[in-house]
């Protein structure tokens, strides 16, 4: 995708309508337009940045930071909020549909009509065992990379 046809990018222009709970420098943060619940806030780079693999850390603290924030404030106000998920997809795989990375800020409540469904498994500890030591060597690779 384009950089100019990226929404999220129009938005943090101000080329986009937004309805903007939070903006600095880093971030903006906005009402979902197609909400999974009443209250569903984006938190969005103001830099293009397609997925997780291209945010900087110190990018990804920021939208975290103001997730929290965020979220901390939907239990403050007159919004229906019991709970808050937060949550990220990142690429085709995870049901990504826009390609700038975001956040997503969830307020819940009894019967909202929002699922995340799963089959939760129960494997043994050495499939556990396994897949720690994989992720271990992920991590060794990236930090080979100076990530």
């Amino acid at each position: 995708m384009i950089v100019s046809e990226c929404p999220f990018c129009a938005i943090a222009r101000g080329d986009g309508q937004a309805s903007v709970v939070h903006a600095d420098d880093a971030v903006i943060a906005f009402m979902a337009a197609r909400p999974a619940v009443p209250g569903h806030v984006l938190v969005v780079p103001r830099e293009h940045v397609s997925g997780l693999e291209l945010l900087d850390e110190e990018l990804g603290a920021r939208m975290w930071a103001a997730a929290h924030r965020i979220a901390r404030a939907l239990r403050r106000s007159e919004l229906r909020c019991a709970g808050v998920n937060l949550f990220l997809a990142d690429g085709r795989a995870a049901s990504q549909e826009v390609f700038h990375a975001h956040l997503h800020v969830l307020p819940r409540f009894a019967d909202d009509g929002f699922r995340v469904e799963a089959r939760w498994g129960a494997p043994e500890r050495g499939e556990l065992d396994t897949g720690a030591a994989a992720v271990r060597a992920g991590l060794a690779a990236l930090a080979a990379e100076g990530g």
